[in-house]
């Protein structure tokens, strides 16, 4: 007992220490960052990893004006609106490939052709798009961006919400289906209260992709007016030049929504990807 004991004790130790050491491969350059956004640039190159001789607030306030304010603006609204189509189609198909009341032949089927959507890689797409995109005369817009996003997020959420879905009591749907409430009913005021978790996480998830994605946003858009951070930033080298305090002070406040959002949604997010992975 004893060295079973020891042995449970050791590799609690030594899995903190790894989760220690990962935790600090990620905050340090985020602190770093936010730091050196309020450096000048000698100060930046001779002092590259203290605090800064003078804080220079400036910095942030010049990189909002050169551009980085609209190009927040612009991710928030697409960010915002991709997410909300994802999450609403992915729960609306993971309702109906799980719900007993809305069964239908070949069902299986239009799961697996719905994940068969994870093999494609947008880079495999972009040129099919572009040309669609023309036609539609959707290109340069801010739908050049949603649509895509929307429908290369669908098909993990549709996988992640499903087996959250299928863990769910059948009780609940049968009693509610008893006492004369309709499907949309039931997904509306049953099964989206239950789902919260699941809901943060997939709404997390593509949030992240979302807000990070750069290729697409540069080849879709030309307009610099509905650009968003990533293609923003690449506008801002060139603008800024050798301003590196700027450009980091920059890079700070395009990181910074998403980590606040993250911190907010943390525990759903967990208690989501932790339901949604095991299930189903």
């Amino acid at each position: 007992m004893r060295k079973k004991n020891k042995k449970t004790i050791a590799i609690k130790g030594i899995t903190y220490i790894l989760l220690i050491l990962l935790t600090l491969f990620i905050i340090i350059p985020l602190v770093w960052m936010m730091i050196s956004g309020f450096k000048s640039n000698g100060d930046l190159f001779t002092n590259s990893f203290g605090l800064p001789k003078e804080w220079l607030f400036s910095n942030y306030i010049l990189a909002w004006k050169v551009g980085i304010g609209r190009y927040l603006l612009n991710s928030v609204f697409v960010t915002f609106v991709s997410v909300a189509l994802t999450v609403i189609i992915s729960a609306l198909a993971a309702f109906a490939l799980t719900n007993n009341r809305l069964y239908f032949k070949g069902r299986n089927a239009v799961f697996i052709f719905i994940l068969a959507g994870l093999m494609l890689a947008p880079q495999v797409s972009v040129v099919p798009l572009y040309k669609m995109l023309n036609r539609m005369h959707l290109y340069n817009t801010y739908w050049a961006m949603i649509l895509p996003y929307t429908a290369f997020r669908i098909a993990f959420t549709v996988m992640l919400m499903r087996a959250y879905f299928l863990g769910l009591p059948a009780s609940l749907d049968e009693a509610a289906y008893i006492d004369g409430c309709t499907s949309f009913g039931v997904f509306s005021k049953i099964i989206m209260p239950l789902c919260k978790p699941i809901l943060a996480s997939s709404a997390l998830m593509s949030a992240m992709y979302c807000w990070n994605e750069f290729m697409m946003a540069m080849i879709f858009t030309s307009n610099d007016k509905i650009r968003t951070i990533p293609t923003g930033l690449m506008n801002l080298t060139g603008t800024l030049r050798t301003e590196w305090g700027t450009l980091i002070a920059g890079l700070a406040i395009s990181a910074l929504p998403i980590i606040i959002v993250f911190i907010i949604f943390q525990k759903q997010f967990v208690r989501g990807i932790a339901a949604g992975s095991v299930k189903g």
